[in-house]
């Protein structure tokens, strides 16, 4: 089974610059995005063959997460359930028969780190939803975390130590959903590859020098990991200030 993430950051946008070529060339299983900036009857795209799951924010133009899959799932939940969460378009959980798959777009704490203490809440309050959904059947988390949990994960990690994204609460919040049983499966293959990145600025050529961030994951639940058959990033794949990462799994 190959699934796919992408934060395409304004799936219009995204439409104008490859989407479809890499969308049908991929041919995932699943196929998620986040940051589709738009309400679905905003425009009139087509996926055949794929059952589509869209959640988009109350604020037009903003946030919001869609699930492509050939498969239809045996059931699909919208947010956390948590009413102040729950107003921006973020999460998708959809159950398939030996697990459930939960495509996130995590806010981001903003410049000056405004958001960091909503953060916080929001990370606690999405690791215990995991961890209630896992006690039904295993894990799989994809889509953009906004953390780069280790220093091998950005370019210039001495520099962007207290920077949105990279503030040690972050990191921590990160350890804490892996150290409650999920497996960061790129890591799993990759333990030490350095220069892996998801995401690029636009400003000062960063894609092209590569000053990068990996802030784009795929987790599963450790029950999982022998089921797993690689993790990807597409670097190589415009579009997007992110690149789409992908999964190979086993199916369950």
């Amino acid at each position: 089974m190959r699934l796919i993430s992408w934060n395409v950051n304004g799936l219009r946008a995204c439409m104008n610059k490859g989407f479809m070529e890499f969308f049908n060339a991929i041919d995932a299983d699943i196929f998620c995005i986040q940051e589709s900036k738009m309400q679905k009857e905003q425009a009139d795209f087509s996926f055949p063959n794929y059952e589509e799951y869209w959640n988009s924010a109350e604020k037009k133009g903003y946030s919001g997460v869609v699930i492509f899959s050939k498969q239809k799932p045996l059931s699909v939940e919208y947010d956390m359930g948590i009413a102040h969460h729950d107003k921006e378009g973020r999460i998708i959980k959809a159950e398939y028969k030996d697990f459930y798959l939960v495509n996130v777009y995590t806010p981001n704490s903003k410049r000056e780190l405004e958001r960091l203490d909503y953060r916080m809440e929001w990370e606690d309050d999405f690791r215990a939803f995991l961890k209630q959904a896992e006690s039904k059947k295993p894990v799989i988390v994809c889509g953009d975390l906004n953390v780069a949990h280790k220093e091998i994960d950005l370019k210039n990690p001495k520099t962007n130590r207290r920077n949105a994204g990279f503030t040690d609460e972050e990191r921590a919040k990160m350890s804490a959903l892996l150290d409650s049983g999920f497996t960061d499966t790129y890591r799993y293959f990759y333990p030490n590859k350095e220069g892996a990145y998801t995401w690029w600025s636009y400003m000062g050529k960063a894609r092209a020098n590569n000053t990068g961030w990996r802030i784009d994951y795929f987790l599963c639940s450790k029950i999982l990991d022998s089921k797993l058959k690689s993790a990807s990033i597409y670097p190589e794949i415009l579009g997007s200030d992110h690149c789409p990462v992908g999964l190979e799994i086993n199916a369950c």
